[in-house]
């Protein structure tokens, strides 16, 4: 007897990514995307490992076992980082959970997996650029080019708003308002607005660029604020590139530039950790940069060494010398879904 397909894992994870996470979570395109990503990896894994036609499988052969694997596969086989590999584990545990509550045959399943814990992932350093070094990068693009002030623009732009790459991207004409006080209006996780007031030297090259590109704001608000030549809105890929090219331009005019690895990313935490290091109040960071919590916005503080250093030079007492004769003692310490899943997944944003 042939199964129907509503039983098909392609039905399933077609109901999930198109109508349960967009219309009743009301999740962000981004946030989307995420999932989707996580479930292309999945269906490789099904593919290769597993020699299911992912096309075929029906929803009862997504197993614990099978999610163990594949969470296994991440790891040892693909070298995907413990975080990366916790964060798709976490996806399909929700997912399984949303397919529960209409088919109580997975509720054991679902249990089964909110038992597993997940494995802990090496605390890295937050990577960020000193003020030196945000300069030397920002004087990297040739703005009387017209490529050269673009770039220019959304990097400063990026900066001083703190902004992710993907409010950047998807910011519109609209969005900004250069009455007094001029403001940015961004569109952050879950959808959540903010506003974040703008520089007047951000202002500056906001006008230079609209000039140069001929962009009027008054009668082109629905258009986006960066496009490529071809006037196609930006990617993540398409800033990564532009920031990648400056950042070897900075390292090969500056020897001591960073040698951490500078990510999009990187320019919203330099702009934290400098607002931050110049005393602003750790709630207004918070405000800009769009955190829910104040808890996300005190690992900037937990990251700075010298901030803690200067903080425990101030509580510095004054304490009793040494007796001579016991100083030469000290030593130190030595330093279409159901013909081709992946396809369709993969083109689900286009």
């Amino acid at each position: 007897m042939k199964k129907s397909n509503v039983d098909t894992l392609a039905y399933y994870i077609n109901k999930y990514l198109t109508d349960y996470l967009p219309t009743i979570r009301g999740l962000s395109e981004n946030s989307i995307l995420s999932y989707r990503d996580a479930f292309i990896l999945l269906l490789k894994f099904i593919r290769e490992e597993k020699k299911i036609k992912p096309e075929t499988m029906m929803m009862s052969q997504l197993d614990f076992d099978t999610i163990i694997d594949f969470v296994k596969w991440m790891e040892f086989d693909h070298k995907i980082k413990i975080s990366s590999r916790n964060q798709r584990f976490i996806v399909l545990r929700s997912f399984i959970k949303w397919v529960a509550v209409s088919n109580p045959q997975y509720l054991l399943l679902s249990k089964n997996l909110n038992g597993v814990h997940l494995k802990k992932a090496p605390v890295r350093n937050m990577p960020y650029l000193t003020v030196n070094e945000m300069e030397i990068l920002l004087n990297q693009p040739d703005s009387s080019t017209k490529n050269g002030i673009r770039d220019l623009t959304m990097l400063v732009l990026t900066y001083d708003a703190g902004a992710r790459v993907s409010e950047i991207i998807n910011l519109k004409l609209k969005d900004i308002r250069f009455d007094a006080p001029p403001l940015l209006k961004i569109i952050g996780k879950g959808n959540k607005g903010r506003s974040v007031p703008l520089l007047g030297q951000t202002i500056k090259y906001l006008n230079a660029y609209f000039k140069r590109w001929n962009i009027n704001p008054e009668t082109s608000k629905e258009n986006y604020v960066f496009t490529s030549k071809n006037k196609t809105k930006f990617t993540r890929e398409g800033f990564k590139y532009i920031l990648d090219k400056y950042v070897k331009m900075a390292k090969l005019s500056n020897p001591n530039f960073s040698n951490e690895h500078i990510s999009p990313h990187t320019l919203r935490h330099s702009k934290a950790m400098h607002m931050l290091q110049a005393g602003t109040n750790i709630v207004y960071i918070r405000d800009i940069l769009g955190h829910s919590d104040l808890s996300t916005t005190e690992k900037y503080a937990k990251a700075d060494n010298n901030m803690k250093r200067v903080a425990l030079n101030k509580a510095e007492i004054k304490m009793p010398e040494i007796h001579k004769s016991n100083i030469e003692n000290i030593q130190l310490f030595n330093k279409s879904i159901d013909l081709d899943m992946e396809l369709w997944l993969k083109n689900l944003s286009k």
